[in-house]
């Protein structure tokens, strides 16, 4: 079976409050796609990266891995869910409509070596998987003015992770339904899910965190460190 992956890094990152978008920020010397980059190139099952950039994107150039021969630069979208798309019908010039791809974000550059080796072995059947955790806290569903309405069953409750995995022309007829009939997309399993799939959940690592705001960056520079170490 033949695996690739799209990595979405085309958005901006306005919940960081900086200067350049956060998959160029950087992290303990490094730019956080290069971190992100370099688990997925070390997986010798993916065969090829597909990297979704904003068209005007002055910065890709700089990163470590922009000219490695299995990375492939294309356009991304005004939303994540158009990126992968864009990803995908450019992969399909070159890869089967069987074949899986792993949709990650930029942003999670603490992704374990071990946790995509398991979603890998775990989650290629027809449906695919994601790697995810459960929710250990107490989850409360909020009225519409912010007031604890009930409380949440979080037996069945699980916090969605990337990578996730999935057949190509399976997600991509997927996304492109979904986006045509105006449903809110917010990672590739909602498409899946809408389309009528059951992805499997694949029990990851808490530390595969995705930076959003100012302070995830201080902690994946402590997650990173204390692995290397």
């Amino acid at each position: 079976m033949n695996y690739w992956a799209v990595v979405p890094a085309a958005g901006v990152g306005r919940r960081m409050q900086a200067g350049l978008p956060k998959q160029y920020l950087l992290l303990n010397g490094r730019r956080v796609i290069d971190w992100t980059l370099e688990v997925l190139l070390a997986e010798p099952r993916i065969r090829g990266v597909y990297v979704a950039l904003g068209a005007e994107d002055p910065f890709w150039e700089s990163c470590e891995h922009a000219g490695h021969p299995r990375v492939r630069r294309v356009a991304g979208g005004e939303e994540r869910a158009h990126s992968v798309l864009s990803a995908l019908l450019a992969l399909e010039t070159e890869a089967a409509p069987a074949d899986r791809v792993l949709v990650h974000d930029a942003a999670r550059p603490c992704l374990r070596p071990e946790d995509l080796s398991k979603l890998l072995e775990l989650a290629s059947g027809e449906a695919g998987g994601l790697l995810a955790m459960p929710v250990r806290d107490t989850m409360k569903r909020a009225d519409a003015e912010g007031r604890s309405e009930t409380t949440l069953d979080r037996s069945r409750i699980w916090h969605a992770f990337t990578p996730q995995l999935f057949p190509l022309a399976t997600l991509r007829d997927a996304l492109e339904q979904a986006l045509a009939a105006g449903v809110a997309v917010t990672d590739e399993a909602s498409a899946m899910e809408w389309a009528g799939n059951r992805p499997r959940l694949v029990e990851g690592h808490p530390d595969n965190i995705k930076i959003t705001r100012p302070g995830d960056l201080e902690l994946a520079g402590f997650y990173l460190q204390k692995r290397n170490a």
